[in-house]
């Protein structure tokens, strides 16, 4: 009975550590409290102010130029939306397969190595670029260096110029999370690097590599600056790469300063479609990504 009195006391929590416990505790309460202020404020805002624009022509029918009269004639988003998802998508294109590709020579290959040192501080610098530096980057070498005009797929190289470093130093630090002795194991057994990598290290680390993939996405769906130089705006739906084309940030941009009410409703308007698209876009990576793991 003495010893296990003993024990009990040795491993019992004072009053001083419970009142600390308590206090840490209601801290962190506290602190994610005010980190979420932020957020419910701008989904309540854009909820409140977005959704009364809604309607089955807001999303079926292209801006107009009578911003002055009826709010019917303004015309809808459909061009922002299409041109979006053309831009975006070709951007992914090219920085998603380069970005993984650099993340795991860097991870697999050049660990260690000076090149790779000298590979990871230039992302690192490309990561702190301000994103109108790689429109001004396009707009010199592709339409002043080339005397040509405004292009979507200029559009598409600075999005993707963009999304490059973030890709490459998420999916680098994801795949430092794997564990080494999966690879050990699987070079043990004989089989070759290249297979090591495509069929352990990258499907563990696939649920943060679709994470660091998706924040790419989203900031470059969110980018206004980089397609004002290179690849304008246009009222109409284009889905040709060598001239203008319309696109939500563009489309929130210009509207947003305009004197008309429901020019500036459909600004907001908007802005809700365009984080529902980027919701929905992580939740159906999100599922794929799990079946993937489960399967």
């Amino acid at each position: 009975m003495n010893a296990s009195a003993h024990t009990l006391d040795r491993f019992s929590v004072s009053a001083a550590r419970r009142r600390k416990d308590r206090f840490a505790r209601g801290t962190i309460v506290a602190a994610t409290g005010v980190a979420l202020v932020p957020l419910v404020l701008i989904v309540y805002y854009l909820l409140s102010k977005g959704l009364s624009s809604w309607s089955p022509s807001f999303f079926t029918t292209d801006p107009t130029g009578n911003t002055f009269f009826a709010s019917s004639a303004i015309g809808g988003i459909k061009s922002a939306i299409l041109g979006t998802i053309e831009i975006v998508a070709i951007a992914s294109a090219l920085a998603v397969p380069l970005g993984l590709g650099v993340a795991v020579w860097l991870v697999e290959y050049g660990r260690g190595s000076r090149l790779a040192h000298t590979v990871r501080f230039f992302i690192d610098v490309l990561t702190g670029v301000p994103s109108i530096m790689f429109g001004l980057f396009i707009y010199i070498a592709l339409i002043v260096g080339t005397g040509t005009s405004y292009a979507a797929y200029k559009g598409a190289f600075a999005l993707a110029l963009l999304m490059l470093p973030v890709v490459t130093r998420s999916a680098e630090v994801v795949l430092l999370l794997v564990p080494g002795s999966l690879r050990e194991s699987a070079l043990a057994l004989g089989a070759p690097r290249w297979r090591v990598i495509f069929r352990i290290v990258l499907p563990t680390a696939l649920p943060g590599l679709v994470t660091g993939v998706l924040l790419a996405i989203a900031r470059a769906a969110g980018e206004t600056a980089p397609l004002l130089f290179t690849a304008g705006a246009t009222m109409k739906t284009e889905f040709g790469l060598n001239g203008f084309m319309n696109s939500l940030p563009i489309q929130i941009y210009t509207d947003v300063t305009s004197p008309t009410t429901a020019v500036v409703n459909r600004a907001w308007g908007a802005a809700l479609t365009l984080v529902v698209m980027i919701l929905l876009l992580n939740l159906a990576a999100r599922l794929l990504a799990r079946r993937s793991s489960l399967g």
